[in-house]
């Protein structure tokens, strides 16, 4: 059961550290926009495309694993402090449980899309210039399989009483 959790952890870890060379790459992506405006006047071509298609769904999707790993979702606790610890387990079960059954719902709809974005070859023209928008319908694909990964093995760690292993470590 520890091979699971770990594998988990380094793959939640992965995916936010690929994350982070997205930010990296689009923090120089567009500060390179900004120089070559500056010194010609004009803009890289395609910055605003490839930053919205590839970068920002990169950084918004591919994390979405190691935020529900590590518990940082938005939760709404208006009972949990009078409920007993075991009901309490139960409750954190069933919401990674629901949790999962959403992740794959969203899953199995985004994969639809990027199937039929691929197969139509979807692309966007910027400065008479085409760019192929099709690969970056798949992150958000692989962000929520991901997720349902990890919330589908944070479910199986609350039902076999190792949540206290599940508390936050630092990344």
């Amino acid at each position: 059961m520890s091979h699971l959790f770990g594998l988990a952890d380094r793959l939640s870890r992965m995916l936010v550290f690929v994350a982070s060379i997205g930010v990296v790459m689009m923090m120089f992506h567009v500060c390179a926009d900004i120089i070559a405006r500056i010194i010609t006047g004009a803009s890289l071509p395609a910055t605003v495309e490839i930053v919205s298609y590839y970068y920002m769904v990169l950084v918004a999707f591919l994390p979405l694993a190691w935020v529900e790993w590590k518990g940082g979702m938005v939760t709404v606790e208006l009972i949990e402090f009078v409920l007993s610890p075991r009901l309490r387990r139960i409750s954190d079960a069933s919401v990674a449980l629901i949790a999962c059954a959403l992740y794959c719902v969203l899953t199995y709809a985004t994969w639809a899309t990027a199937v039929k974005n691929f197969n139509t070859g979807t692309f966007v023209i910027a400065l008479q210039a085409k760019i192929i928008t099709w690969p970056g319908y798949f992150l958000p694909t692989a962000g929520f399989a991901l997720a349902a990964f990890i919330t589908a093995v944070r479910f199986i760690k609350i039902a076999t009483n190792h949540a206290e292993e599940a508390q936050e470590t630092p990344a």
